[in-house]
């Protein structure tokens, strides 16, 4: 019976849960007692030979006492079921969860905000931008009319020789944008292939893919990285490239190495075997870096010559004083909150799934939910760069980026709510483990919104300067 059952555990991946021991609360003491379960009972179901659900439940609570011993028993149940070898996972869809009424709610509120984002950002371009344009456009103006309109001039044409001036650390902008970019069309195939392929039946499927995946678009960050840095005016294009091929994967290693350290510390099967670091880093260093690298070679050979639309003049104009609301530090964090909301309910039941072991398969709702996030990344970046450059402050390039990263800040504030309110996790081992992996994902979702948002705004300042007489 043992013998089927691990069999059934190595070909099928079925997973299976149980409760070791529990704390229980006692009026005698002020800490409760630790109880152990000594008997579990596993039932296996089966179709013809094939092994279909196996549950785990367990019974007799013994409290922990020191020096007692106590003895461990099981039991194995075999029990018929005419259900299919194919249909085998179905059980461990929750439906009632994943696709409740306030699933779908959250999927159309989000969506009226996006009409309400595009809709203001396309007031901005029609209406304000049409009117400036056309006062530019004039040409048989009479000199009274064009002295008064150039002393009307303000706001985000008065800095038009200096909004293409070359961010401050450029190769590191250019760094996080290209991964940026990377890890959208990242997350973008990644979600598509769990939809088309079933990914969560098998177990570290989605893992392994998101891996794999992500070592073969490198190309892509290296292009992004490369273009932008040379675009600017960069030099030093293989620090760019280095940075580009390393930063966030030695991010998530140095996160991954802490945690496997304390897994390995307190004993846990949770610790990551060391073949696995090795495969991990042979698919980085033998893929995952040289396509970064050719990425920003022709990155800087095909969209690395300049193109600004606005002449970038010798001495930058000063900066005037605004309320503090127009600063870049609040117009940043101001950002994440619209596309924070979007995600809001979508988070909940992806920390769910992750923390309180169902299965996430609604990968439909999570296409959605992402790309309304990036509309209304774009949207809000746009509307947050026109306000900033209204102020005629032009350093909107790393501003539209925190601006739209500020969104993982917010989803880590709530993963310390949803921490503490909806999960029973106590001590160093499970806190470390919880919030180390959760940084290690709001640390991808902040580079990927910061270069959707650093994109979009570029786009949009490119689009409104492009009319404007710069010379």
């Amino acid at each position: 019976m043992s013998r089927a059952l691990r069999n059934a555990e190595s070909s099928d991946d079925l997973p299976l849960w149980g409760f070791v021991g529990e704390l229980h609360p006692d009026r005698n003491s002020e800490n409760g007692k630790h109880v152990l379960y000594t008997h579990k009972n596993i039932v296996i179901k089966y179709n013809k030979d094939q092994i279909i659900h196996v549950n785990l439940t367990q019974e007799s609570p013994k409290q922990l006492e020191a020096g007692r011993t106590l003895d461990m028993t099981y039991s194995v149940k075999w029990l018929p079921t005419n259900v299919t070898f194919a249909r085998r996972f179905d059980i461990y869809l929750d439906y009632p969860f994943f696709e409740h009424q306030i699933h779908w709610f959250s999927v159309f509120n989000s969506f009226m905000m996006v009409i309400f984002l595009t809709g203001l950002v396309s007031m901005i371009l029609m209406r304000t931008l049409r009117n400036d344009y056309a006062k530019y456009a004039r040409e048989d103006d009479d000199l009274e009319t064009l002295e008064r309109d150039v002393s009307e001039e303000c706001g985000w044409k008065l800095v038009h020789g200096d909004v293409f001036r070359p961010p401050s650390n450029l190769a590191l902008l250019s760094a996080v944008v290209g991964t940026g970019a990377q890890l959208a069309l990242l997350v973008l195939l990644v979600i598509l292939l769990a939809i088309v392929g079933t990914l969560y039946v098998g177990r570290g499927a989605i893992v392994t893919t998101f891996i794999l995946c992500y070592a073969f678009t490198s190309f892509i960050s290296g292009y992004v990285s490369g273009g932008m840095y040379s675009r600017n005016g960069g030099k030093n294009w293989i620090k760019s490239m280095i940075l580009t091929a390393s930063l966030f994967p030695f991010l998530c290693f140095g996160i991954g190495f802490l945690l496997n350290t304390v897994a390995i510390f307190y004993g846990s099967l949770a610790a990551i075997p060391f073949g696995t670091m090795v495969v991990v880093f042979v698919i980085w260093a033998f893929i995952s870096f040289p396509l970064a690298l050719l990425g920003t070679v022709v990155g800087r050979n095909w969209s690395g010559a300049p193109n600004n639309p606005c002449r970038v003049k010798t001495i930058p104009r000063p900066i005037p004083e605004k309320k503090w609301y127009l600063t870049p530090s609040v117009v940043s964090m101001m950002g994440g909150l619209l596309p924070f909301g979007s995600i809001f309910i979508e988070m909940y039941f992806v920390f769910t799934s992750f923390w309180n072991y169902k299965v996430y398969y609604v990968y439909g709702f999570m296409l959605l939910v992402f790309l309304i996030l990036i509309i209304v990344t774009i949207c809000v970046t746009i509307v947050g760069t026109y306000f900033l450059l209204n102020a005629e402050n032009y350093h909107w390039q790393w501003t539209s980026f925190f601006s739209a990263a500020s969104t993982a800040i917010y989803v880590y504030l709530y993963s310390i709510y949803y921490y503490s309110v909806k999960t029973k996790m106590s001590g160093f081992f499970q806190t470390s483990f919880y919030f180390g992996y959760t940084l290690m994902f709001c640390l991808g979702l902040g580079i990927l919104c910061g270069a959707i948002g650093f994109l979009g705004s570029n786009l949009f300042v490119r689009r409104i300067y492009r009319n404007i007489k710069c010379d």
